[in-house]
Formats: C-alpha cells, structure tokens, sequence
C-alpha cells in the first residue's frame, strides 16, 4: 500500500508539471505604463492586483489569461490618479478590470508571441504581445493606442495617444 501512495505522488506531482498550471503572485506581478504628458514630460504608473492563470509547459508558455484591478493605478500623484479612475478616463466603477485572454502562443527565437484580446473600458480589441518566460517570471512590451479603448478624451492634448505597457508577471509555481 506504501508503494502504491509513494506512485500516487509521484505522479500527481508529474501531472501538475505537465499541465503546467502555476498561480500568480498577486503582490510581485504589476503593468507598468508610460504616456506622453505635453509632449515633453512621461507619466510612468503602475497597476497591481493581478489575477488569472498562466499555463506553463516544459518551459514553454501555453496559455496566459490575466486580469489587473483597474483602480489600482498608481503614478505617484494622488490627484492625477484620482482623475484616471473617473469617467474621463477608465470610469473604475463600471469597468472594474482590464484583461488580456491569450488565444494562440507561438514560440518565437526571442521567446512567445501571444495573440488575443485586450479588454479595457469596455472595448475588445485583438493585440499582439511578445513575451518572454525567465526564472518564473513572463514579461512582455507593446503598445496601444488609448483612443481605440475610449480612454480619455479624443481632443486632450495634454495626454499622449500611445501608451507603453509592460508586464512583470511573477509565478510562485516556478517549473523547474
């Protein structure tokens, strides 16, 4: 009976790293941003609070479907972040998270690409993110055009349209 538990384990622990499931640490894992203010200064801020899932399998990404807290934004300025979280830009209330749900991961020379949908203030538009996987950590860069998500007013000059993201997703269940 010992022998028989002992191969339970052991496969039970084969199977995780097969599938590969790994949860996100909550507390590490942030989007960063940058936008144009004036078209002379940057806006760096953050958003925490991730949540979702991120398959792993062999070192290799398979899914990622992640979702941050939107009125978790942060630059450091409690009055801006005050205004990014009313109805001129994210409207938190009504559109409580912004998430990616990846559909298809292609492995590329340089790490992942992963396609899917960017959900943010109620728009769903198809993005491209290259990823990269690191010690348990997936990052990715890209860019969006905030207007395309209804963010801000079209005819603000003093916020830039392109906003630089970044993602550090860190996973407490670290293939090996």
């Amino acid at each position: 009976m010992k022998i028989r538990s002992i191969a339970l384990g052991i496969f039970a622990g084969l199977a995780f790293t097969a599938f590969g499931q790994n949860n996100i640490d909550a507390n590490q894992s942030k989007v960063s941003f940058e936008v144009s203010n004036m078209k002379v200064n940057t806006v760096e801020g953050q958003f925490t609070g991730m949540k979702g899932n991120v398959n792993v399998v062999n070192n290799q990404i398979v899914s990622i479907d992640v979702c941050i807290d939107a009125a978790s934004v942060n630059t450091d300025n409690t009055k801006r972040d005050e205004h990014l979280r009313n109805e001129d830009f994210f409207e938190v209330e009504k559109y409580k998270e912004i998430c990616f749900i990846s559909q298809k991961i292609t492995k590329t020379e340089d790490g992942f690409i992963a396609n899917g949908t960017l959900e943010m203030h109620g728009v769903t538009k198809s993005v491209s993110i290259p990823l990269s996987l690191n010690n348990g950590v997936v990052t990715g860069k890209f860019s969006i055009d905030r207007y395309d998500f209804g963010v801000g007013s079209d005819g603000s000059f003093s916020v830039g349209r392109e906003v630089e993201l970044t993602i550090n997703c860190v996973l407490t269940n670290k293939e090996s």
